[in-house]
């Protein structure tokens, strides 16, 4: 990607709804304090030069600490610190401003979404640079009701339209410092940087999120989010998850299923290749609407098919805007926890490329650590493997890759 983008995490509220004296941001996760996890996700993005944090002025002596103690590895990017004002608009503001450089694109994202993944922000970065402004969101999925003041229910909502703005939010850099100056000029209070971009008339687009993206508000969301780092860790660690052990002890009480998944791009000139999640050098790259990752679409393929659940087309149609370009991790990532929702679980997956070139193998263990953080399996779950015809067929002649994927899924 050769973007240049930086980001700014406002980190410079009170979180009252935690019902702590300590702020919600300076709350530990796995021995880290909430906002640093965040950081984490940005400075693993090439593209992302610096990072503003915006804290309480109050406190920035004591973010200072927290980051010399918590030995952040190596960054060739810049890190900075910014005084937070009353709004959030102040403090995205006062981050702006903050800036070493004029990035083409700037992030805002909250420094209390500990789970942001480097996928979904490469994905912000590239919809911001085509599109001009973008936000990551879910749909919403449970039943929405209007309720009036006597807190009785007055109409149920269709929530056909209806999305969950998430953070990253994601704008070029001049459309975000005029709608800074306009909500200044106006004394318009915005929610979000998407509200102020609403109010000059620039067009937002949605980028499919993550469920996993969580924002932590009350005391609750920090029980879910341990859970969510512990599942995480034991995945990094080789460690089996719950499930597994339990599949593992009693084989014969779990449901399996097999899938298969089939997937086959034309290669061109001016696209990156990106296969498994990661952008392969390479002097042509696969054409379609999304990245066009063979390798992930056909794994994604495989998982459907083992659920019952259709197949890729059917989730992501290549004729909704929103999938324009988006990073087949995070369609993978939605694949997951479609199946997770049936009860399903990946178990195991086997995974071939057909590529005459390039050469794949130096590539495949980054390949099959992104897709097993995307499976929330450890990597041990995961086979990846790459041949070529020996120059028969269309990959032999080079004109496209393909990928076959076979998975065994388990319930119960």
């Amino acid at each position: 990607m050769t973007a240049t983008a930086a980001a700014i995490i406002p980190a410079a509220g009170q979180g009252l709804r935690m019902g702590s004296n300590t702020p919600k941001q300076f709350l530990e996760l796995a021995g880290r304090p909430l906002f640093i996890h965040a950081l984490l996700a940005f400075q693993q993005v090439a593209a992302v030069k610096a990072v503003v944090l915006v804290v309480p002025a109050a406190q920035r002596a004591s973010v200072e600490r927290l980051l010399a103690a918590a030995a952040l590895p190596p960054w060739e990017g810049q890190l900075l610190l910014a005084d937070g004002g009353r709004l959030r608009q102040d403090s995205v503001r006062a981050g702006l401003e903050a800036l070493p450089f004029e990035p083409q694109v700037v992030l805002v994202h909250d420094g209390v979404r500990p789970f942001v993944s480097a996928q979904l922000i490469e994905s912000c970065i590239g919809a911001a640079l085509e599109k001009g402004a973008v936000i990551a969101a879910v749909p919403v999925k449970d039943t929405i009701k209007k309720v009036v003041a006597s807190g009785a229910v007055a109409a149920t909502v269709d929530r056909s339209d209806l999305w969950q703005a998430q953070t990253p939010q994601a704008m070029r850099t001049e459309l975000l410092r005029q709608a800074m100056a306009r909500a200044l000029a106006d004394g318009f209070e915005g929610t979000d940087e998407a509200s102020l971009l609403e109010h000059i008339g620039v067009e937002v687009a949605v980028l499919p999120g993550s469920e996993r993206n969580i924002k932590i508000t009350r005391p609750e969301d920090l029980v879910v989010a341990r859970a969510l780092m512990e599942q995480r860790n034991k995945t990094a660690a080789g460690e089996p998850l719950a499930a597994e052990q339990e599949s593992r002890g009693g084989m014969e009480r779990t449901e399996l299923r097999v899938g298969h998944g089939y997937d086959a791009h034309r290669l061109v000139a001016g696209r990156d290749l990106v296969l498994g999640g990661v952008v392969v050098p390479h002097e042509l790259g696969l054409l379609g609407h999304s990245d066009a990752d063979v390798l992930t679409h056909a794994l994604c393929d495989a998982i459907l098919g083992a659920v019952g659940g259709g197949d890729i087309g059917r989730h992501f149609p290549d004729s909704d805007p929103q999938y324009k370009g988006i990073s087949s991790l995070l369609l993978l990532e939605r694949v997951v926890t479609h199946a997770a929702a049936e009860g399903w679980r990946l178990v195991n997956a086997d995974v071939t490329v057909v590529a005459q070139r390039p050469k794949l193998a130096p590539f495949l263990a980054e390949m099959r650590r992104r897709l097993a953080t995307a499976c929330q399996v450890q990597e041990s779950a995961l086979n990846l493997k790459a041949t070529t015809t020996e120059k028969m067929g269309f990959a032999g002649r080079e004109e496209g890759i393909a990928a076959h994927a076979v998975v065994l899924m388990g319930r119960g």
